[in-house]
């Protein structure tokens, strides 16, 4: 373990901790207001109550990502449009989905990767550090509280690290509490593997001992921790302990989890239902309950701009037609023609007329390219306002004619769990078919008849597209793996002749691309031989 912590954002932590719990102390319903006069570090790090407090303000610094209003809120998007899934149409997002920008440690791209996520993860793993190290030392403190902060504290700081350790790779871990005596003290050289690892597999396997099954809707549970731990496995190769945390989670008497009965159910109301393990909320009209974001609308096409067709929360909400699904997902989604995950459930395929001499008709009005030695002139148009669209990020009481709204933001659900529990079971042994194809009978598709590589990812396309999952699985499958896809599928290529050349992903890839680059801005501010990843 790294014992000198340095972070460029560390000191003004330290105060941005103590103002970001006013008025957050406990989950109840939601957020209890608290007087910010009782708010101080000693009734923080110095009482039962105030670690309390500490421990709500991980879940509003977590939903902080989300809340960023960085160029169209792209801190919620941003992972999914470099998959090799989506089409990212324009915006700054745009840029970075085609591998245009955040690509070099000096450019805007990587500056805003810094902030939705070095620094942003970076300031939860030292908050959950600090409420960690002081619930440890406090003296008077229930045993079974004590446990309780503890387990969700571990749990956000394994969370926060796993994604690091995700997109940079070369990464620094700490169970060390940072401190104006230390704050300057520079990190010489990234954790190992083995470093990295043991914080995350300690932390996470305190938070499932001492985590309860059932919690208030909305907090970590030992659910939420036993399937991150499943993931890390999965990205250790030790195939047995994700297929062992995985069906925990889904065949333990004393789970609560269960998929749902359909797909229309997935992604309704507040998400609050047993697919659920981990769910962003978002509340209106309550202090601590979030900011909109655009996270629907970027996903969303332009379709009410065509004569004769309003905006409504059915449709999809209004939208702005940054990142959507590729013909690549698109055929995986109609392989099956009962499939209902392109049923207007996960993504909408069709338009409808709300006014005039076509209401109810299907809107037909732009065409999309469809013979390469006739272009259609009006492509650009279908790709803006008639293109398919994900609506998994529409909630039902969304304002239909805002691109800003306030939703709660599924993270982490028992569908990926299955997912996870046949590949685990693929890669070491027993019959993974059960879990692929629990997940496929619920969707109303046809059974499949053995598992491959190719099988998984081709079911976690269609299960999980736009969730944030796609490319840290592409990355976890190895480099062939991300290259292969990327430079195959990402975009749409030739049928969308506008992005060929530079704006074209598949040939802006560069296999280095897998490790996200340090931003020059935050290298600067650790030791001089901090390595930087390779290639950039």
């Amino acid at each position: 373990m790294k014992a000198k912590i340095f972070h460029p954002s560390m000191l003004g932590f330290l105060v941005l901790a103590i103002g970001s719990l006013a008025g957050l102390t406990s989950c109840q319903n939601y957020l209890e207001e608290q007087p910010s006069t009782l708010i101080d570090s000693d009734y923080i790090y110095t009482t039962e109550d105030g670690l309390k407090s500490g421990v709500v303000s991980l879940y509003k610094f977590n939903r902080d990502r989300y809340d960023r209003d960085v160029e169209d809120f792209m801190g919620s998007v941003f992972m999914s449009s470099k998959s090799d899934l989506a089409f990212s149409r324009t915006g700054y997002v745009g840029n970075i989905g085609r591998y245009q920008r955040g690509i070099s440690p000096l450019d805007l791209g990587a500056r805003f990767a810094s902030t939705l996520f070095w620094k942003h993860f970076y300031n939860i793993t030292n908050k959950a550090t600090e409420i960690i190290n002081a619930a440890d030392a406090i003296e008077g403190v229930d045993e079974d509280a004590r446990n309780q902060i503890l387990a969700e504290a571990k749990f956000f700081r394994a969370n926060s690290y796993f994604y690091l350790y995700r997109l940079y790779n070369n990464i620094f871990v700490s169970t060390e509490t940072i401190t104006v005596e230390n704050a300057f003290d520079v990190v010489n050289d990234k954790s190992s593997e083995e470093e990295i690892f043991a914080v995350l597999n300690s932390d996470l396997d305190f938070a499932i001992e001492h985590l309860e099954w059932n919690d208030t809707f909305g907090r970590v549970t030992k659910g939420t921790a036993k399937h991150l731990k499943a993931k890390v496995a999965m990205w250790e190769g030790d195939w047995e302990e994700a297929k062992n945390q995985a069906l925990d989670v889904i065949e333990s008497p004393d789970s609560p989890h269960s998929l749902v009965s359909n797909t229309a159910q997935v992604f309704e109301g507040e998400r609050n239902h047993s697919e659920s393990l981990f769910v962003i909320q978002a509340k209106d009209d309550l202090l601590g309950g979030g900011n909109n974001s655009m996270i629907n609308a970027n996903y969303v096409t332009q379709y009410f701009q065509i004569s004769g067709i309003e905006a409504t929360v059915a449709q999809g909400g209004r939208g702005f037609s940054r990142i959507l699904p590729n013909r690549y997902l698109q055929s995986l989604l109609a392989a099956d023609s009962l499939d209902t995950r392109d049923d207007d459930t996960y993504f909408r395929l069709n338009y409808f007329y709300t006014s005039g001499d076509r209401i109810g008709e299907r809107v037909d009005t732009y065409a999309p390219v469809t013979d390469l030695d006739s272009i259609s002139d009006t492509y650009q148009r279908y790709y803006q306002r008639q293109h398919p669209s994900c609506i998994k990020f529409a909630q039902d009481d969304d304002n239909p004619d805002s691109y800003r709204n306030r939703s709660n933001i599924m993270v982490y659900r028992l569908a990926e769990t299955y997912l996870i529990a046949a590949e685990a079971i693929m890669r070491s042994s027993g019959d993974p078919l059960p879990y692929i194809n629990a997940v496929r009978k619920r969707a109303k598709a046809a059974p499949l008849m053995s598992v491959d590589e190719q099988a998984i990812l081709d079911e976690r396309a269609r299960e999980l597209a736009f969730e944030g999952q796609r490319w840290f699985t592409l990355k976890r499958m190895g480099q062939e793996v991300i290259d292969r896809q990327i430079t195959t599928y990402a975009g749409d290529g030739v049928f969308f002749p506008a992005n060929l050349g530079e704006k074209d992903p598949r040939d802006n890839w560069k296999s280095y691309y897998i490790n996200f680059p340090i931003a020059q801005i935050d290298l600067d501010l650790l030791g001089a031989g901090y390595p930087q990843n390779d290639g950039y």
